[in-house]
C-alpha cells in the first residue's frame, strides 16, 4: 500500500469512526448533557429509529424519507415518554436511572416479542468507490457529511433561534424562566423530543449498514455516554473535539490491533482524560477563554 492510500485509509476510518461517536452522541448530548437527564433508553430510541427506518423502506417509502420518519417516530416517542415518566423525575436523578433502565428493558423485550430476533434489513445505499485496489463505501462517507450536518446544526438551533435560547434558559434557571413567561413544562417536552429524535435518525442512518435485532442499541449507547461525559458540561463546544479525539484513537487501535483494541483504546483514552481534565474538553476550552 503507497503512501497515499494508506493516508486516504486513515482518514476514511477516521471519518467513519468521528460520524459513528457524532451520531451516536447527539441525542444524548442534549437529554444528557443538557438536561442532565441519565437516559439509559437513548439505545433504544437508536433502535426505534432503525426499525421504522427499514419498516419504512420495506413499505416502499425512499430511503431519506424513510430515516426522517424513523428520526419523527422517534422524537414522538419521546415526547410521550417526557410526559409520562422523566417529567416527575426531574429532582430525582437516581430515580431517572431506573426509570430510564426499565423502558429500556420493556423496549428490548417488547420489540423481541412482538417483530422477533431480527429483521430484515435494507441494502448500503450509493455503492463503493475503488482507491489503491481497496473499496471503500460512498454511504461511509455521507455519514460523515450528515454527522458534521447535524452539529452545524444544533449549534445553530440552541444559539440562534428563539426555542434555543429559551430551551437554555429553562434547563438552566427554570423558575426564572417561568416567571418570565416561558412555558417550562412544554420547552422541557420539546427538547427531550428533539433529543430522542436526533436518537432514532442516527438509528435510521445506521440501519443500511447492520443487522437489525433487538439488542441494537448497545452497539450505541457505550460510545454515546463517553463521548458526551469527554465532551463536558458545554455539550456543543466539547461534543464535536471530543468526538475527534476518541475517533483517532479509535480508528488508529482499531486499524493495527483490530476492533476489540479499538474498543479498549477507547475506554482508556476516556479514562485518561477524565483524569487530566475532570470537567471535560469543553472545561478546557472554557478556560482559556476567560
Amino acid at each position: 500500500m503507497d503512501v497515499g492510500t494508506l493516508a486516504f485509509s486513515a482518514l476514511y476510518q477516521f471519518g467513519d469512526a468521528f460520524a459513528f461517536l457524532v451520531l451516536s452522541a447527539c441525542g444524548l448530548a442534549v437529554i444528557f448533557g443538557m438536561m442532565g437527564v441519565i437516559n439509559l433508553a437513548h439505545g433504544e430510541f437508536i433502535m426505534c429509529g432503525a426499525y421504522v427506518t427499514v419498516s419504512a423502506a420495506h413499505a416502499g417509502v425512499p430511503l431519506p424519507l424513510a430515516i426522517l420518519l424513523g428520526a419523527v417516530v422517534s422524537g414522538l416517542v419521546g415526547a410521550v415518554v417526557e410526559i409520562v415518566v422523566i417529567r416527575h423525575l426531574y429532582d430525582r436523578p437516581l430515580d431517572t436511572i431506573v426509570a430510564t433502565w426499565g423502558l429500556s428493558l420493556i423496549g428490548t423485550q417488547g420489540t423481541l416479542i412482538l417483530l422477533g430476533s431480527t429483521m430484515a434489513g435494507v441494502g448500503t445505499p450509493f455503492g463503493s468507490f475503488p482507491v489503491g485496489g481497496y473499496s471503500y463505501s460512498v454511504y461511509r462517507l455521507v455519514l460523515f457529511a450528515m454527522a458534521v450536518a447535524v452539529l452545524g446544526g444544533l449549534y445553530a438551533l440552541f444559539n440562534w433561534t428563539r426555542f434555543g435560547v429559551m430551551a437554555r434558559a429553562t434547563i438552566q434557571v427554570p423558575h426564572m424562566a417561568a416567571a418570565l413567561g416561558v412555558d417550562t413544562r412544554l420547552v422541557y417536552s420539546l427538547t427531550f423530543a428533539l433529543g430522542a429524535g436526533l436518537a432514532g435518525l442516527a438509528g435510521g442512518l445506521y440501519a443500511p449498514t447492520m443487522t437489525l435485532v433487538p439488542t441494537m442499541g448497545t452497539t450505541f449507547i457505550m460510545e454515546a455516554f463517553v463521548t458526551v461525559v469527554v465532551g463536558g458540561a458545554d455539550v456543543f463546544l466539547g461534543t464535536a473535539p471530543a468526538a475527534a479525539l476518541l475517533a483517532v484513537v479509535k480508528a488508529t487501535m482499531t486499524s493495527w490491533y483490530g476492533q476489540l483494541f479499538g474498543q479498549i483504546g477507547l475506554l482508556v483514552a476516556v479514562i485518561i482524560v477524565i483524569r487530566v481534565l475532570p470537567r471535560g474538553i469543553s472545561g478546557l476550552l472554557l478556560r482559556e477563554r476567560a
